[in-house]
This record gives C-alpha cells, structure tokens and sequence, in this order.
C-alpha cells in the first residue's frame, strides 16, 4: 500500500424492531416500535463519530437517522437506493405462513436466491445492481470519511458479500439481527481499493 492510501469507514446500522414484529417487510413503510427506537438507540449510545449519515427513505430507518443526524448536527443523505430488497407477494407475511403455503420455495429461495426470487418480487441481480450502485456513489463522494449508513438486512447482506466478494447465492448464511451494526473500511491506494470487514453484528455504544 502506498503512503498516500486513505480510508473510508463505513458502519452500517440495521433498523431496530418494526410495529408488527417479525415478517418479510420488503418495502411496507411500517415504523420503528417502542421496542426497536429503544434498540437503536442502545446500539448507537453516545457514539457520533461519524462525518455524514445515509439513510434508507423508508420510516424504520429514516426516523431514527434524522433524530440521531439532528441531535448530533451531522447532515443526513437520504438514498432511496438503500431500501430493502422488494418481497412481491410474500411482503407483510411471516416465515410460518410462507412455509405452510410452500416450504419448498422458501427453502429454496434461503438456499439460492439466485434461482428462486419472491413471487412478484425484485431479483437479486437487480437488488445487488441497485444497492452496489448506491454504495459506489456513496463511497466516492465521501472518500476518506467516516459514513454511517441506516438499512436493512438485505441491503447489509449484500454489502458484506460484496465487501468479501462473496457468491450472491450465500447471502442468506449472513445473519444480521435488528439494531446491530456492521462495519466496512474500505482502503483507497494507487492500485484500486480494498475493502475490508472490520466487525459485524456488534453495538457502538460497546465500543470506543
């Protein structure tokens, strides 16, 4: 690496528990409840380390980051490619209620979802397209700074595997459980960049 390498942190923050608990939300604007603001918040604590916020538009993401972005004075992108993955038809159901209408497509769909989107949902090309475009942008326009980044759990997954250069088809063997926070930095030097995973499913207020 050469000497004048710079790096960009990325942490990326999952939204904490919606209203109606646990289901394939995909995009339904369901908000945070009680439980997932109080989830965020002990993930965050008092960490502010951060030069600028991204953020998914949808409420369970966003409401979250313009109050930690105003208590903090941090300006807040909104970037609507950061919004989950779209479920189709399996979007407000439960993993239950899709197992009992037909296992063997969920199963397939956890074990490749490359092969086996939602009914009427977004393939995972397109989502993979959609969320590494936005992720690019981001990094270049905040190149050598340290970006939190407030999304879901597919959008998390992808940028894991992506990170680590992951088969899309093994993105459902990352967990990622709600209000955790995951961080990239990605290394810019003369050859290229390398992006690195630096810890996953952790809470900031844990950390210095």
């Amino acid at each position: 690496m050469t000497t004048n390498a710079v790096s960009t942190l990325f942490d990326l923050l999952r939204h904490g528990e919606p209203v109606g608990g646990k289901k394939y939300r995909g995009q339904i604007d369901d908000p945070l409840s009680e439980k997932g603001w109080q989830q965020m918040r002990q993930a965050v604590g008092d960490y502010c380390a951060w030069d600028v916020i991204v953020t998914s538009p949808l409420s369970r993401c966003a409401a979250f980051a313009q109050e930690l972005a105003a208590r903090h004075a941090i300006p807040l992108e909104i970037e609507k490619r950061y919004r989950e993955l779209g479920f189709g038809e399996w979007e407000g159901k439960t993993a239950t209620e899709l197992l009992a209408q037909d296992a063997s497509l969920l199963m397939r769909f956890w074990q490749d979802p490359t092969k086996s989107a939602p009914p009427g949902g977004e393939s995972l090309v397109e989502f993979h397209a959609r969320v590494v475009s936005a992720f690019n942008e981001t990094l270049k326009r905040h190149q050598g700074r340290r970006v939190l980044v407030v999304a879901h759990a597919g959008v998390i997954r992808l940028l894991v595997s992506h990170a680590l250069d992951m088969p899309l088809n093994r993105l459902f063997r990352i967990d990622v459980p709600n209000a955790s926070l995951t961080r990239l930095r990605v290394d810019h030097h003369d050859g290229g960049i390398l992006p690195r995973l630096v810890f996953h499913a952790a809470q900031l207020s844990a950390r210095a």
